[in-house]
């Protein structure tokens, strides 16, 4: 008895000593401690049963992009301490370069505790993906994909190769992103619409396997795509295309992708995709390459739908679209440790929010639907989540920036960089290395939630061939529906005969997966299997057989197409966009199968959406016959019309000049959007179109139509009814539009008489609108009014706005500033607008006297921890903003469109990051907002930003929001400028404390989301 009373003892001894800390009050904490590693968790919500524990952080890593957790538990972690660099003087650049780590628990306590630098170099400055299974690692960098090979086994690699190169966005978030493997064994990737073309490992271009160059020049490609290889680089595909910055891609068991999708910066269009294989996603004007602010027929009514074309036949569904944020790594987690909620979900690092969360998703008929459940959420606006992954025991790690910006460009904190782990409450981290040496084992290691754990036992179960046999289908009989299909992978490798009972299974998912295996093993019996499900009850394996005919040019594939397409109800987007996918490449002979089989019925909801989705010529006429249809609504036809657009060819303006002929109960509404179709070549050949619309135009005169008619068909009557336009006309951004076209029809001296005479509101008008109009002889005139004291004040600010609206203007301006030509009370505002100017020595000049004039001298770049210091006042911000910032930016609908929206810029930056942005501009240009330099063949210099840009011309976003159309015809040179088109030294025009008061409203701006979580 007396031997079992000490270690009874010293067991209650050792659990009185165990009690837990006392719980961290985040709110009363200052921001100082807020920041230290071991108060991290304590900001964190963690879903109902979870805990968040800090697995690693400085000084054992710092701004971790992108993660991977290996099958043995190990955390492997691209550094990006030099992400920009070059931009970024202020930080320090580790001069041997960035790091790939590998961070490691032996003790099981959830903390890293062994840290190895794998690789170090700085061609991986800033890499933004890492795949790794057993002693290789694929490195995410462009303009190289990079293959890491440690062949000793001592954990540092010691082989250096690569797998791709040529791919532009060098330390671009845009570029290419993280590597993946799919139940299939090959990889899939992504880039953003900075990653621009492929290169094999030598150098050359890769073509898909139809020939197209993989590229986004529009052939068929644009903007950010998806890819799917073979492990050695080779059978490159493009799997979908059209994204703005598709920052990492995600496969489950059944081999359907997932990703996420940034919109342009402040547009509230963040979206998560399903990416349905061969999509187009809709970031540009599929046929035209024209940015999706660009005027088309039937655009949007809601600018986060309008940014993806979603009204436009050919254009893939969103399954979710969250609003603004900045999305980076994600995941589909199919392990069990987690609450139901997240199993089989995606699981995404949402860095604009702060927040990491899953997207449960349903069925949606032939595609899905999904909604939001969040996983962790940070208070600690620093928590910038880059990237999810799995571990081997279901546990889930992510990786922390932690900074206050969320990459974009630029970064805040080089000293900091977290690591956390997930997992239910006292669970301990307790991962083996699998055995896969025999088959049941490796079975079981293919159960494993964890990817590269999963990629091991495929590549040994393929290995033992036939022997892996009855293990696999002891799996594929009994299993769950994933790990069956997990297992149908590898059997159909060793015997294909599991396919044709894969195709009459009853699970729909398992025979989904069975035809996306046949594609890739058995491609000879596509067609065969697809017409085994041609007739499935399940819509989903419907849209896989119709995209799985994409290829295929024969009357079996014809009449299989025509089979899946009189099963369309004419509601289901999905559906309808895979019947598309499955016809475009053969669309005549789909088409007209279609139709002989349809007959005199085509004319439902379900065939008439067919006809607007179809790209066959012979579609046109029932086009027609839709627009002219006596019941039809008139909200129907711009629907019907914009398709046209996806028609090029002569057939389409022969159908079109045809209908305003026509006396229909909707007449005039089609004769508006028949003429904004038309093709300028075919208009100059047809007479009686001439007539046509000289009969009609007067009808649209004071409208948007009337602008793109006159442009587009280059009308050069029109001067008059533009004149009245620009005098008449109560929308601004209209009357300098019309104001440009009038002064390339040789209309200025009238615009100049109109000025001249008259009254103040009318020049107030007028100057408004010519501003943007550059000519010497304005400039003389501006500078008149601007002298003349006997003018209203207003006329006198508006003449100086408008010197200040053009590049040359601005020169002419300086000029007047530096001979003390401008009028007292005129000087500081013309200097403040010239601090902004595009050229770079003007702006210099003008940041130069602001700070003189200020003190005596330049004041220096305050402190931000000084700054972070201070009380603000939002009431005073807004002010500031409204003087300052509303020239460039908008909030909401008020100000300015030309640099990004800063609607709930609060959600996506903290104090420290905003008062970056504000102090050193220059250090991150947000990707889209680039300024650029327009050198014209007749001499004339543009600046601004390019909104988009087509084969034959680009939309060019100028100072003050007013957009103008350039043919690239008249282009002679694009350079892009270094610097930010925000003024440097802005800060300077106002006091150190309107600077607080500004940062302090900006920071107030939130995601409704998070003002809801703050009450």
């Amino acid at each position: 008895m007396k031997h079992l009373i000490l270690p009874v003892f010293a067991l209650l001894l050792f659990f009185s000593c165990e009690k837990k800390a006392p719980a961290i009050d985040y709110d009363q904490l200052d921001d100082k401690a807020k920041r230290l590693p071991e108060n991290a968790v304590a900001g964190m919500e963690v879903a109902e049963g979870l805990e968040v524990q800090l697995f690693a952080s400085e000084p054992m890593l710092i701004n971790p992009t992108n993660i991977q957790v290996d099958e043995r538990g190990r955390v492997w972690v691209c550094e990006a301490l030099n992400y920009r660099s070059e931009f970024n003087p202020e930080n320090p650049v580790r001069k041997a370069g960035d790091r790939i780590l590998i961070l490691e628990d032996t003790d099981g306590d959830a903390k890293a505790d062994k840290k190895t630098v794998f690789f170090q170099d700085t061609s991986i400055n800033a890499a933004l993906g890492i795949w790794v299974v057993k002693n290789r690692a694929i490195v995410s960098c462009s303009p190289y994909v990079f293959i890491l090979t440690d062949t000793d086994g001592d954990d540092h690699a010691d082989h250096t190769d690569t797998l791709f190169t040529g791919l532009s966005g060098l330390q671009s978030d845009h570029a290419v992103h993280a590597f993946t493997v799919g139940p299939d064994g090959k990889f899939y990737f992504n880039f953003g619409n900075n990653g621009r073309q492929i290169s094999d490992k030598h150098g050359k271009p890769i073509s898909d396997p139809l020939g197209n160059p993989v590229n986004d020049l529009g052939h068929p490609y644009r903007q950010g795509m998806v890819f799917r290889c073979n492990p050695d680089g080779s059978g490159l595909e493009v799997l979908a295309h059209n994204f703005r910055n598709n920052y990492e891609i995600a496969t489950d068991s059944y081999g359907a992708l997932w990703q996420s999708d940034n919109d342009d910066d402040g547009n509230m269009g963040v979206r998560i995709n399903y990416v349905m294989e061969d999509g187009n996603f809709g970031y540009t004007d599929q046929m035209t390459g024209a940015g999706w602010t660009a005027r088309r027929v039937n655009m949007e009514s809601e600018i986060p739908l309008r940014h993806w074309h979603l009204n436009d036949p050919g254009v893939v569904p969103n399954l979710l679209q969250t609003g603004s944020g900045s999305p980076c790594g994600i995941t589909v987690y199919e392990g069990d440790l987690l609450p139901k909620v997240f199993q089989n979900q995606m699981l995404h690092a949402e860095a604009g929010h702060n927040v990491v969360r899953a997207y449960p998703v349903e069925n949606d008929q032939a595609g899905y639907k999904a909604t939001i459940v969040n996983l962790v959420k940070s208070k600690d606006q620093w928590f910038r989540p880059s990237d999810v992954a799995v571990a081997p025991d279901g546990s889930v790690f992510i990786a922390d920036w932690y900074d206050p910006a969320v990459g974009g460009h630029k970064f805040g904190d080089p000293e900091r960089g977290r690591i956390y782990r997930v997992a239910p409450k006292a669970h301990r981290y307790r991962v083996q290395t699998p055995n896969v040496d025999n088959p049941k084992s490796a079975v079981k290691a293919l159960q494993n939630p964890n990817l590269p754990t999963q990629a091991l036992a495929k590549t040994q179960l393929l290995a033992q061939g036939k022997a892996a046999i009855p293990a696999l289908d002891k799996l594929w009989q009994n299993g769950e529906s994933r790990f069956r299909a997990r297992a149908l992978w590898v059997l159909a490798k060793i015997d294909p005969n599991y396919l044709s009972k894969a195709i009459g299974d009853k699970d729909p998912n398992i025979r989904i997966t069975a035809l996306r295996a046949v594609r890739q093993l058995q491609a000879a019996k596509t067609l065969d299997f697809v017409q085994k499900i041609s007739k499935d009850p399940s819509p989903q394996v419907r849209r896989e057989a119709a995209i799985a005919l994409r290829d295929w040019n024969d009357a079996k594939a014809n009449q299989l197409w025509v089979t899946l397409a009189q099963q369309y109800d004419g509601k289901d987007r999905w559906y309808l966009e895979a019947l598309g996918i499955g016809s475009d490449l053969y669309t005549e002979a789909r088409f007209t199968a279609w139709k002989t089989e349809i007959g005199e019925g085509w004319n439902t909801p379900a065939g008439r959406d067919i006809i607007w989705r179809s790209r066959a010529n012979a579609a046109l006429p029932f086009l027609s016959a839709i627009i002219t249809d006596p019941q039809r609504k008139k909200q129907e036809l711009p629907r019907y019309f914009r398709a046209f657009d996806f028609h090029p060819g002569a057939q389409k303006d022969s159908i079109l000049a045809l209908l305003p002929t026509l006396n229909l109960p909707l007449q005039d509404t089609i004769n508006r959007l028949t003429l904004n179709l038309l093709d300028p070549d075919y208009v100059k050949k047809s007479v009686a179109v001439q007539k046509t619309i000289a009969r009609i135009l007067p009808l649209l005169h004071g409208t948007v139509d009337y602008l793109d008619v006159v442009r587009k068909l280059n009308l050069s009557n029109q001067n008059p009814a533009l004149m009245d336009m620009v005098l008449h006309h109560p929308d601004g951004a209209l009357r300098a539009e019309a104001a440009g076209m009038l002064a390339e029809r040789n209309g200025l001296p009238s615009l100049i008489k109109a000025l001249k005479a008259g009254d103040e509101a009318q020049k107030l008008q007028l100057l408004g609108a010519i501003g943007y109009i550059q000519n010497p002889q304005l400039f003389a005139l501006y500078q008149q009014y601007l002298n003349d004291s006997q003018q209203p004040s207003l006329v006198r600010r508006a003449a100086l706005n408008a010197l200040n609206s053009t590049w040359d203007g601005q020169i002419y301006l300086m000029q007047l500033v530096e001979k003390a030509q401008v009028p007292t009370e005129f000087e500081t505002p013309a200097v403040v607008g010239l601090s902004g100017a595009w050229n770079t020595e003007l702006r210099q000049k003008a940041r130069a006297i602001l700070a003189k004039s200020q003190t005596g001298q330049e004041r220096p770049i305050p402190a931000i921890a000084v700054l972070e210091g201070k009380s603000g006042s939002m009431a005073s911000g807004k002010k500031v903003y409204q003087t300052y910032c509303a020239i460039c930016h908008q909030i909401g609908y008020q100000g300015v469109k030309f640099g990004p929206a800063l609607t709930e810029i609060g959600s996506k930056m903290g104090a420290d990051g905003l008062y970056q942005a504000i102090l050193y501009p220059s250090t991150g240009i947000s990707f889209g907002y680039e300024g650029f330099n327009v050198h014209l063949k007749d001499g004339n210099l543009l600046q601004g930003i390019i909104e988009s840009r087509t084969a034959g011309s680009l939309t060019l976003r100028l100072m003050g929001g007013v957009t103008k159309e350039i043919a690239m015809s008249d282009v002679k040179k694009l350079e892009e400028i270094p610097q930010s088109l925000m003024t440097e030294g802005l800060y300077r025009s106002f006091s150190e404390q309107q600077l607080v008061d500004l940062v302090t409203y900006l920071s107030s701006l939130k995601s409704p989301e998070e003002k809801l979580s703050m009450k």
